[in-house]
């Protein structure tokens, strides 16, 4: 197999007229055809019995007559069907339709081709197998797909072997510029939509399924083959070190699994980056190929600047007259409305669950003080209650006093006053989850006495632990607007730079919001336009209550992460909606609807939400967003602003970890300027001890030089490979 691979380095993105070559990625591929000689061969030199053009017997019969049992029949495998029940599969289909093809073009590099045409976006993936021919498919969403024509073959019957000829002229013409004449060649080849899959068990008593059996990892990141393969070696290795059958599954399973759910979800990012590519379409050419490179967030800035550093040099100047690569983008100042931000990082809102009488305290003022003097461009307060019956806990803090206004403005006083960070306020009312007991007493369980009766969109509880709301009369939506308004005017005079309205989390104003909490037969539930209608009537009278030169905010959940619920469709519009009502920035997070959600957690998981917010409605109305969620590392803030998914990173357990987050990072980075300054008591220690920790003992990946590379295309621009197994500690 090494022998026969054709190896290259390079990525070529081409988009929106221009060509960009990314080096130092590190590829091999050979010809499926070659491939499967080459096992067969190896088949029959261990005196492997194979069966061509043969129905495999039952799996059942099998079972019985064999030691084991392996399943590796595909995608749409039969036996994983047969065995349902024990297997538990879950089958996911996408949105985009693809089509597999091959060209007699040598493709010199991994090749995204991508085409903004009048229909909608469409994809070319390309890569060569040999230095006779490449692969390539094509991807679109559906809808661009029935829109260029490509369903006109919809519904017809292909014989077996027989391509979709229509479809593939189409292909000629709108991708005849990478093409460039040569030959196009199918097999077989036929629209169809991918499908995840996976699998609760991997094995039943002496049955295995492994493969696209088990688990598929989209065909953008390349590794479905791969992850066979290394299936078939693992549980090889698994066999040999273990006593019995059944401690060699089971510990089969512990090894590849974590393996295999990481490909999935690399797979799963960038799966659904292409299916919504559309949004991507007037984005800068070089911010575009960048975007497309981090897509599945195993590449990182900081990984390209390894692995190409010209290239990622380049994407660093292009963020406008003056910057250089040497300004991180995390310390380019930025303004949400008329508020300008001496950097990019937000200290998010955390509730602490530390007030008394909704009167907030001395521990307010050492919190977010020192989060100020950490370096953040903008520290944001708890949820901030609008009422004593609109806390969550006893513990919430409120503005529903003069006298909470003047303790706050305490606290606003000393961030303004020793430091350069600004502070906003989150004003919310808890509606359905109030009456509970502080987090460290048992999070969202009611007060086990002096329990207040709730309100809420509609009378449902947030769980059944929890007590039933009554369901909001016109008075009680009139009360709580001007309690609103109230709070808003104090935290005016208590000199907040910036207000967030709630509107997220399953609290008040996002009950209305969602389905699952909405169940109103009024004009205040049913479809969007009148689930939108009360929380609209609190922002306006807030932003007629705020001073009209500092930014309002809204908060929202981008999905309920529940079937029924609120998605990212349903965010975009919602997020248009106060956009067109003020809002100066869209602070974007998910859930807590409900507490049968069921979300899926990973590293910077809700970015994707922020990311189709901003690229769809928010950018064009020069309107920032702010992406938050398991965002913990300044690589990964970088990497996020540069892609263009968000204009702020608000961080929370990572500035509770670490209250100087902002100038730590600016003291890795090597970077000293303009948006991270250390306060002047803290000067002596801008710079770290030597003995602070040792940066000798870091991970950096090893570059190694493949001797094959520089002999196929000896006219590229040929850089070292990177490799995984040669990561160096």
């Amino acid at each position: 197999m090494s022998e026969q691979f054709a190896r290259w380095t390079d990525i070529d993105i081409r988009f929106g007229g221009e060509t960009f070559t990314i080096g130092g990625q590190g590829f091999a591929a050979m010809g499926r055809k070659e491939l499967l000689m080459l096992l067969q061969d190896r088949c029959q030199e261990l005196g492997v019995k194979i069966h061509f053009s043969t129905l495999a017997p039952d799996a059942a019969d099998l079972m019985r007559d064999y030691d084991l049992v392996l399943a590796a029949d595909g995608l749409n495998s039969f036996v994983r069907t047969q065995f349902a029940e024990h297997f538990k599969p879950t089958l996911d289909r996408r949105v985009n339709k693809y089509i597999w093809l091959g060209t007699d073009r040598v493709f010199e590099a991994f090749t995204f081709d991508v085409q903004n045409t009048p229909h909608g976006v469409m994809q070319l993936h390309g890569y060569p197998y040999s230095d006779k021919g490449s692969t390539f498919l094509i991807e679109m969403h559906e809808d661009v797909w029935r829109a260029a024509g490509f369903d006109e073959t919809e519904n017809e019957i292909f014989p077996p072997g027989v391509s979709d000829e229509k479809a593939i002229a189409k292909i000629k013409h709108y991708f005849a510029d990478i093409l460039d004449g040569a030959d196009t060649l199918a097999n077989n080849s036929k629209w169809i939509n991918f499908q995840v899959v996976r699998a609760e068990a991997w094995h039943y008593q002496n049955l295995v399924i492994l493969g696209d059996a088990a688990h598929t990892a989209h065909f953008s990141i390349g590794s479905g083959t791969k992850l066979a393969m290394e299936d078939a070696l693992a549980l090889a290795a698994c066999i040999h070190e273990n006593s019995t059958l059944e401690s060699a599954l089971t510990a089969y399973e512990t090894e590849r699994r974590p393996v295999a759910a990481s490909l999935q979800r690399a797979a799963q990012a960038a799966m659904e980056w292409f299916e919504n590519i559309g949004q991507y379409a007037g984005q800068d050419p070089l911010q575009f190929a960048f975007n497309l490179l981090t897509r599945s967030r195993r590449i990182t800035l900081e990984n390209l600047s390894l692995r190409d550093p010209e290239f990622a040099k380049r994407v660093l100047e292009s963020a406008g007259p003056g910057r250089t690569e040497d300004e991180p983008p995390l310390f380019r100042p930025h303004s949400i409305g008329q508020l300008q931000l001496k950097n990019r990082i937000i200290v998010s809102p955390m509730d602490m669950y530390s007030a008394i009488d909704g009167l907030p305290g001395d521990f307010h003022l050492a919190h977010l003080g020192s989060r100020a003097t950490g370096g953040a461009g903008l520290v944001m307060t708890e949820m901030v209650c609008v009422s004593s019956e609109g806390r969550i806990t006893p513990g919430c803090s409120g503005l529903y006093t003069d006298e909470q206004g003047t303790a706050w403005s305490r606290v606003v006083n000393y961030v303004h006053d020793t430091s350069t960070a600004k502070i906003g306020v989150q004003l919310g009312h808890s509606g359905r989850k109030g009456s509970t007991r502080v987090m460290w007493e048992g999070i969202d369980q009611p007060l086990e006495n002096g329990n207040w009766p709730l309100v809420s969109a509609s009378a449902i509880p947030y769980s059944s632990a929890n007590q039933t709301p009554r369901e909001m009369d016109r008075d009680d939506m009139d009360q709580v607007r001007d309690e609103f308004v109230a709070a808003t005017k104090r935290a005016a005079a208590a000199g907040f730079d910036l207000l967030e309205v709630h509107a997220a989390h399953g609290y008040l104003l996002s009950s209305f919001l969602s389905p699952i909490s909405n169940k109103r037969s009024d004009e205040y539930g049913g479809g969007l336009a009148n689930r939108l209608r009360y929380p609209l009537e609190v922002f306006d009278v807030v932003r007629a209550a705020w001073p009209a030169e500092r930014p309002l905010t809204v908060r929202l959940s981008a999905t309920d992460w529940i079937e029924g619920g609120n998605t990212i469709d349903d965010a975009v519009a919602i997020a248009g909606a106060f956009i067109e009502h003020g809002a100066d920035a869209i602070d974007v997070s998910s859930g807590q609807i409900t507490s049968e959600e069921k979300p899926v957690f990973g590293r910077s998981y809700q970015t994707p939400f922020a990311d189709a917010i901003r690229n769809r409605v928010a950018e064009a109305a020069g309107v920032a967003v702010i992406a938050v969620g398991a965002i913990s590392s300044y690589d990964d803030v970088n990497s996020i602003l540069v892609a263009g998914r968000a204009d702020f990173v608000a961080l929370g357990r990572t500035h509770l970890f670490d209250p100087h987050w902002t100038l730590h990072a600016a003291a890795d980075l090597g970077y000293r300027g303009e948006g991270a300054e250390w306060i002047p008591q803290y000067r002596a220690g801008s710079r770290k001890p030597p003995s602070s920790r040792t940066d000798a003992i870091r991970p950096r990946l090893s570059l190694i030089r493949d001797p094959q590379a520089s002999h196929e295309y000896p006219h590229r621009r040929w850089t070292p490979a990177v490799y995984g197994s040669t990561v160096n500690v």
